[in-house]
């Protein structure tokens, strides 16, 4: 695809987009409610309209084909098999949401997040959470700060962790390439915001008194129900490693796209993981988890929109130097010609928080050269902060990582009031920018 077939113009469906998600359950809670689907393929149409006109149906069908061939739909059925699997696993125990026990969950989730993917270790503990805390009265801070450290900070260990770790291993960055390199950078964000929720969590738990009757008891004794679910688990984990490791050189063509063998060996093997999870897990266990499909239903009506109206953005910022976006290549690049780690970390963090953080690691990584080797050595500072924005500043805003939204949709679904979109960035802004300020002066000079 020709980055000269975009304008500053083309970006217009994406800024309507983000609008829409920030404005609209706000303005029009009932009509976003019951419409956002729509709004989704109408702004999706509001790019694919004149793209089609201006380039031919060919190109646009192109364009459709590979966004959901390569992206969305690996995308999101990996999302729904981690979904569906931890959403089978019940945490018994009568949990009661002191901080002491909040922090303890984040902590765990944290350490859970590389290992299982901050989706999985999210849908895994967003429900005991919720549970241990549906007594108290001020609780939707405790699901913001589950966002920053289990859905965010956590996955920054391992590929396994956030998808543009995951695309950095395709590209050849080894596997434990930013344990060794980003445990530092991980282990201060986890420790500073465990500090401040405790601090914050303190105040409102003793502001509260004593709190209600807990309207969930459950058996005191601490468990796991539908624990044969960590099976599929492992399952996702090892079909995720497959298709990163496994490298027959065999592309299957599909509507002009080209698969890679591995990636449709694990997409169609994903589909049989959510299949059984469905058939092994008892019914009952899925009730008393509340498990829903709405939220999965949100974010894949929600990413599709954003998917396709991202497209001409992350190709012109990939046009670098001669597209709209030259801006960006200039202030990443000192006057030695030397990358700049600290703008490296800023802009790859800041695009991540409201393009998908997968392809902005990407446009990135080439940006700084591409090659593996080199960046993992000589320009590993470089690296660093590219891995360290695109996973961080993901908790920027609830769609810069996709279990953002789906702990966000959850919380709603049980009844917590969670901030707006631009409420949430008032919550992102004053905890996560000083952090990341500190940070650049530590690490990313």
């Amino acid at each position: 695809m020709a980055a000269g077939a975009f304008g500053a113009a083309s970006a217009i469906p994406f800024a309507g987009m983000l609008l829409s998600i920030a404005i609209m359950p706000l303005a029009a809670p009932k009509f976003w409610h019951h419409h956002y689907g729509k709004i989704a393929a109408a702004w999706a149409l509001a790019f694919l309209v004149p793209f089609t006109l201006q380039q031919g149906l060919g190109e646009a069908g192109h364009v459709v084909a590979h966004t959901l061939l390569s992206e969305y739909i690996p995308f999101i059925v990996l999302l729904c098999a981690l979904f569906t699997a931890a959403g089978g696993i019940y945490v018994r125990g009568n949990l009661h949401g002191a901080p002491g026990l909040n922090m303890g969950l984040m902590l765990i989730g944290a350490l859970l997040a590389s290992v299982m993917g901050t989706t999985g270790a999210s849908m895994l503990l967003i429900r005991p959470l919720l549970r241990a805390n549906d007594n108290r009265r001020h609780n939707a801070h405790v699901v913001v700060f589950f966002i920053f450290i289990v859905s965010n900070a956590g996955g920054s260990l391992t590929p396994l962790g956030d998808p543009p770790l995951f695309l950095g291993f395709l590209k050849g960055v080894t596997f434990f390439w930013t344990v060794g390199h980003l445990v530092p950078e991980t282990s201060f964000l986890i420790a500073a915001l465990l500090a401040i929720f405790w601090v914050i969590d303190r105040h409102l738990y003793r502001k509260e008194g004593i709190t209600r009757q807990d309207p969930t008891p459950d058996s005191p004794r601490l468990g796991l129900e539908g624990a044969i679910n960590l099976l599929p688990l492992a399952a996702i984990v090892g079909l995720v490693l497959m298709s990163g490791l496994w490298k027959p050189g065999i592309a299957i063509e599909i509507f002009g796209t080209p698969v890679e063998l591995p990636s449709l060996v694990r997409d169609i093997a994903l589909l049989g993981v959510i299949a059984a999870s469905l058939w092994l897990t008892p019914a009952a266990v899925r009730a008393k988890n509340e498990f829903s499909w709405a939220p999965m239903q949100e974010v894949a009506k929600l990413f599709i929109g954003i998917f396709l109206t991202m497209v001409p953005v992350l190709e012109m910022l990939k046009a670098g130097e001669h597209g709209p976006f030259a801006a960006v290549t200039r202030a990443v690049t000192g006057a030695d010609g030397q990358p700049l780690p600290w703008a490296y970390f800023w802009l790859t963090g800041l695009l991540s928080s409201f393009l998908d953080n997968a392809p902005t690691y990407l446009v990135f990584f080439n940006l700084a050269g591409g090659d593996p080797q080199a960046l993992m050595t000589t320009l590993d500072h470089t690296l660093a902060a590219i891995s360290g924005g695109a996973v961080f500043m993901g908790a920027m805003s609830y769609i810069g990582n996709a279990p953002n939204f789906m702990v966000k949709a959850i919380a709603e679904e049980r009844g917590v009031k969670m901030p707006s979109f631009f409420g949430y960035l008032l919550w992102s802004g004053a905890v996560l920018l000083p952090l990341f300020v500190v940070m650049t002066f530590i690490w990313f000079r």
